[in-house]
């Protein structure tokens, strides 16, 4: 058989794209705390992208110009946030006898009915962590993300917490961050910046699981990867990290 070869000309060298750089920067910081990686379904059905994260029947998400629901499919959907994967490794894990302590990481493409501009697509990377084990706090959720940021930014992070809403965790947090490293381009240094969603895993979540929320608790949070890659190096338009273009790509 004739084999092919798939090397570059002389001179040129492949570049790797932003957000799966990101995604392996990702993995190793969380490999090194403990967490699984594990991946999930980009077409999702109603109930883990919905019912089971304790998201309502009448909830505004639901409608057609949040979410691409498939055609000749009825009940399945583009998942539009990857915290379904929650109950659905909970599960798999309790019907294989497994029980807490769960730390899992999963990064991958989400889907939103929305118009895009220079800070909103249609599709894009987003990152979920979850934490349940017996005893875990709020400051075990700020920890994390502390260390995360820290990673991600190579900067001395603060973070603070502000009250938010989200059907699947309660507490629910906005997170900022403010970095102080004296690398820190100036945009970025010593200010907050608005960066993340996260809280207490819902208790009704990990019953819907099998769980007993009583004896469990557990923490997650959610990123999406093309913020950190605008802010990590200063794009100015979203809509070039699914561009195809390589004059951005070989910046990298």
């Amino acid at each position: 058989m004739e084999t092919i070869s798939m090397s570059l000309p002389a001179g040129r060298q492949g570049h790797i794209h932003p957000i799966s750089s990101l995604i392996a920067q990702t993995n190793q910081v969380f490999f090194d705390m403990g967490f699984t990686y594990i991946e999930g379904p980009l077409v999702e059905s109603e109930h883990y992208n919905f019912d089971v994260i304790n998201v309502p029947k009448d909830h505004p998400a639901r409608d057609m110009q949040d979410t691409f629901f498939m055609k000749g499919e009825p009940g399945m959907v583009l998942r539009t946030q990857m915290s379904g994967i929650q109950v659905r490794y909970m599960e798999a894990q309790r019907k294989k006898g497994i029980l807490p302590p769960y730390r899992i990481v999963y990064p991958g493409k989400v889907f939103r009915n929305e118009a895009t501009d220079m800070t909103h697509e249609a599709e894009f990377f987003q990152i979920e962590w979850m934490v349940v084990e017996d005893g875990i706090t709020l400051a075990h959720l700020r920890g994390t993300i502390e260390q995360f940021l820290s990673a991600m930014f190579d900067s001395v992070v603060e973070t603070r917490f502000r009250p938010s809403f989200f059907p699947f965790t309660e507490p629910s947090l906005e997170v900022d961050m403010r970095l102080t490293g004296g690398d820190v381009p100036e945009k970025l240094r010593n200010k907050w910046v608005e960066i993340m969603g996260a809280g207490m895993v819902h208790p009704q979540v990990i019953k819907n699981a099998g769980l007993d929320p009583q004896r469990y608790h557990g923490f997650a949070f959610a990123v999406g990867l093309d913020r950190i890659a605008l802010l990590k190096w200063g794009i100015d338009d979203i809509r070039l990290m699914h561009s195809a273009d390589l004059r951005f790509i070989n910046q990298f």
